[in-house]
């Protein structure tokens, strides 16, 4: 329901905003450069935010927890009311692992984490609120880099050892990024936003290998852990000091 709602939703601003701007003159728009954190929060609403593998008594729980990203960001305008916004992202997902094995009371914990690089290719619209705040949406992909596994060992005590193994299937992949959110605009000190974003990915964001040893006895588990998250956005525009184009759009309802 969701992956079919965003998209609607944003032709649906797309197609106000052309409406809007369709019968003015044609003029050059500005290019900002901007910063952008954000926390990475787990979600039950557009993907899983758990997942539990078992096979012959071993068992392995992997829950993600809140992790962040950060980076630089780049707004090319192509109208008013329409820009073309990219950039490249740090991101790092961070998830809890609890494993145990019934038969011989065996229960342990640690956690994991994984790091990734992105580059979104979204179209942007805005929808002017006030003479300096705006509301906007996009909608486009994200292009990730997964340079590296990652893995932890987890000695409980005797004998036991868990391994935990998140391999990557695909260096790069591709995600499904919508956006939503306002922004306050000032000539001297740039742009401030504030919002939040929903990122559906095409594929795992890993396979999660899990084993259990115990003397000579060996157990392997396999299972695709899912990559879906929601954010907070805030991000920061600096202001634009190129003598080209327009500094302050101030939209055509003004």
């Amino acid at each position: 329901m969701v992956k079919t709602f965003l998209p609607l939703l944003f032709l649906l601003l797309t197609f106000y905003s052309v409406g809007q701007t369709a019968k003015r003159k044609k003029e050059r728009f500005p290019s900002y450069f901007g910063i952008q954190v954000r926390p990475v929060l787990p979600t039950r609403f557009i993907g899983e935010a758990s997942a539990t593998f078992s096979q012959e008594g071993f068992s392995t729980t992997i829950s993600q927890k809140v992790g962040y990203s950060f980076g630089g960001t780049v707004r090319a305008g192509i109208t008013k009311l329409i820009a073309f916004e990219t950039g490249i992202n740090f991101t790092q997902r961070n998830f809890n692992i609890d494993m145990s094995v019934a038969d011989s009371n065996v229960y342990a914990t640690n956690d994991l984490s994984f790091i990734q690089y992105d580059i979104p290719l979204n179209a942007l619209i805005y929808v002017q609120l006030s003479e300096k705040f705006f509301m906007n949406a996009s909608l486009g992909v994200a292009l990730n880099f997964k340079p590296t596994d990652v893995g932890v060992l987890t000695l409980p005590g005797g004998s036991f050892s868990f391994t935990h193994t998140g391999r990557v299937n695909s260096l790069a992949t591709v995600d499904l990024n919508a956006n939503f959110g306002f922004e306050y605009r000032t000539e001297k000190i740039g742009f401030f936003y504030i919002g939040g974003s929903a990122r559906v990915p095409f594929s795992p964001l890993f396979t999660l290998v899990s084993q259990y040893k115990y003397q000579g006895y060996k157990t392997t588990i396999y299972g695709d852990v899912d990559g879906s998250f929601l954010s907070v956005d805030f991000k920061y525009f600096f202001p634009n000091i190129s003598k080209k184009g327009t500094q302050f759009q101030r939209g055509p309802i003004l």
